[in-house]
């Protein structure tokens, strides 16, 4: 397995995000639902989003891109970090972990 780093502050984020196409996303916004906003990041295909796709209810799953500055508060307010591999030249690894900080 690869080594890796945590990642908190939002420009070291947002520059991994950008070098591999990733977008900000939040999972189940409803109040209604009964949840607590969940942060994501979605990458290529997954970043489009169909305008035309039918309606559903705000917490019927899925997950909506927003901006980045709503995206990390959600992340400040749970204490969350990303973790992801040690950058290795020529390679773009997508993979990422959403996890509590410690302490």
């Amino acid at each position: 397995m690869a080594e890796t780093i945590m990642l908190t502050d939002h420009e070291a984020i947002r520059d991994w995000a950008a070098a591999r196409s990733g977008f900000p996303a939040i999972v189940d916004i409803s109040p209604a639902g009964g949840t607590q906003p969940m942060v994501r990041l979605v990458f290529d295909q997954h970043a489009y989003q169909d305008e035309d796709r039918a309606e559903r209810a705000a917490n019927a799953g899925g997950y909506e891109l927003v901006e980045w500055s709503e995206w990390f508060k959600v992340f400040d307010e749970r204490r969350l970090a990303l973790v992801v591999p040690k950058d290795v030249p020529g390679v773009r690894d997508s993979f990422h972990e959403i996890v509590r900080r410690p302490g």
